[in-house]
């Protein structure tokens, strides 16, 4: 494991450790932001500690995160993107389906990425050319038709899905990505991923030796200075084989957009 990716994992797990002291089972207060999504005090305590560990480790490094940081001033050629707590919605209703996201990307791309779900003891780590482990044991991606499809509670109502693949919503795009580099599912689909959703999941999908792609629309990578990364939504389409892809994109087709 490199010094980055090793920095990026034991991150995430301190991360975790202060969204831990927040958790609880009941539940806790959120508010919604103006796309809608929920936030706790909780993802800007993550944010922050974040931040503020790799401004002390990588000084000469941008970070581009959800809470904190939205967009890029300036080219970026060494960048860290993050999302302090990925699964806001689980967590602030007391479901165990949440972690942490940290990216590293090279020239816009992504290089690394390290995810930590603390409730389920899940610690994803990958590395473009080394690639995807689950708590260190290598990941590999499987296309077998008992795998299920992972998606979002988007693509549920707003497309037609003849996919013969057993269907789950967990509530977490970053998971969702996971679930496919790990052979639990074959493909997943998340409509509104955000780029700090995917960036980590990204690598651990395709050092897993699967694909990703975007289902409509430009990609996200390279990212580039002055893109409101905020307001950008990228339908992420992810799968074990790029056959799987197009067998997706024939099966989920839209019904009310």
């Amino acid at each position: 494991m490199s010094e980055r990716l090793l920095f990026a994992a034991e991150l995430a797990r301190r991360a975790a450790d202060t969204l831990c002291r927040y958790y609880s089972p009941d539940g806790l207060p959120a508010v919604r932001k103006a796309d809608h999504t929920l936030v706790t005090e909780a993802d800007v305590a993550a944010d922050r500690l974040i931040a503020a560990a790799l401004g002390e480790a990588y000084p000469q490094d941008a970070i581009l995160s959800e809470e904190l940081q939205q967009s890029l001033d300036a080219p970026a050629p060494s960048l860290w993107v993050i999302d302090p707590l990925d699964g806001t919605t689980n967590f602030s209703r007391g479901l165990r389906h949440w972690g942490v996201s940290i990216a590293y990307l090279q020239d816009g791309w992504p290089e690394l990425g390290a995810i930590y779900f603390p409730l389920l003891n899940e610690l994803y780590t990958a590395q473009r050319g080394a690639g995807a482990f689950l708590n260190g044991a290598p990941l590999h991606v499987d296309s077998s038709p008992d795998a299920f499809f992972f998606c979002c509670s988007r693509t549920i109502q707003h497309y037609r899905l003849t996919l013969t693949n057993k269907c789950r919503v967990v509530g977490s795009a970053a998971y969702d990505l996971c679930a496919v580099g790990r052979g639990v599912a074959s493909m997943s689909l998340d409509m509104t991923c955000k780029v700090w959703d995917i960036a980590a999941g990204w690598v651990v999908v395709t050092e897993a030796g699967g694909v990703v792609e975007m289902f409509a629309g430009p990609a996200p990578f390279p990212l580039s200075a002055g893109q409101p990364y905020d307001r950008l939504s990228f339908p992420t389409l992810a799968a074990a084989s790029p056959q799987l892809l197009q067998t997706a994109r024939q099966k989920i087709v839209a019904i009310n957009l």
